[in-house]
């Protein structure tokens, strides 16, 4: 069996283009998300907690 190269496992498509790839899919989700209600997960570094952030503004630590 033939060796694979690091492109072979992603089908040829460069890092560069599957991270702008990658960021533009969690925005549509963060835009349906808003659209549709759902709160979203997100991180406080300040205070080292997760919190959902809801459509109207809302933070709701967990």
């Amino acid at each position: 069996m033939p060796e694979k190269n690091q492109l072979d496992y992603t089908c040829g498509i460069s890092d560069e283009e599957m991270t702008r790839r990658f960021k533009e899919a969690i925005r549509i989700d963060e835009e349906m998300r808003d659209i549709q209600g759902l709160p979203q997960a997100r991180y406080d570094e300040e205070t080292n907690r997760a919190y959902l952030e809801y459509a109207d503004g809302r933070k709701e630590y967990v």
